[in-house]
């Protein structure tokens, strides 16, 4: 059985790296042959701050925006967010998307792939944890924290990884792996 993984680019600034970051991660990920992956950038989704007049938890979405979103993150078995280090924080364009939706994110496992400087991101994946959790999803603690990541992008805009990285992103496929199994079994008997 594949598992539908979802690899969602967080960062929308116009100089962002953020899509050199998932394209490298997106083929480690097309490598696991129990996911079926797409990779989904919010800058190309492009949701406005969030103007739906129902809480998300009733489902009543009234904008074409957001059935689309729901749709796209209904279909998932996991997530991975990657994401930059803002201010010590996780763009608000990413807040803005999780907050969308709420059913839809429920009962499924999320992983991190992170960047920025000394701290590769950690900070920011620390407080996505809190909205994570308030979802009903599962924060897995394997990761792929990135620091310096300036440094693994060449002249041509590709990101060259070091062994560690690989090694880290292979682990946190695998468990992300488990964890999606384990999740789609509790949420298909949940109706039994």
């Amino acid at each position: 059985m594949k598992y539908q993984l979802k690899i969602i680019i967080g960062s929308t600034r116009p100089t962002r790296k953020g899509p050199i970051v998932a394209d490298w991660f997106l083929k480690i990920a097309k490598q696991h042959p129990d996911f079926e992956v797409e990779l989904l950038d919010l800058k190309e989704i492009d949701l406005p701050l969030m103007d739906e007049p129902n809480h998300p938890r009733v489902q009543k979405y009234t904008k074409a925006h957001t059935k689309k979103w729901s749709k796209t993150i209904d279909s998932a078995d996991s997530f991975v967010i990657v994401t930059p280090e803002y201010n010590f924080g996780y763009p608000a364009t990413l807040k803005n998307a999780l907050d969308y939706l709420s059913v839809e994110w429920s009962d499924k496992p999320m992983g991190f792939v992170s960047y920025g400087g000394i701290s590769g991101g950690t900070r920011a994946v620390q407080e996505l944890k809190l909205p994570i959790t308030a979802l009903g999803m599962m924060p897995i603690p394997q990761a792929v924290n990135i620091p310096f990541f300036a440094q693994f992008i060449n002249d041509n805009d590709v990101f060259e990884a070091n062994e560690t990285l690989e090694k880290s992103a292979n682990v946190m496929l695998t468990k992300l792996q488990n964890w999606a199994k384990a999740l789609k079994n509790m949420r298909e008997n949940a109706g039994e």
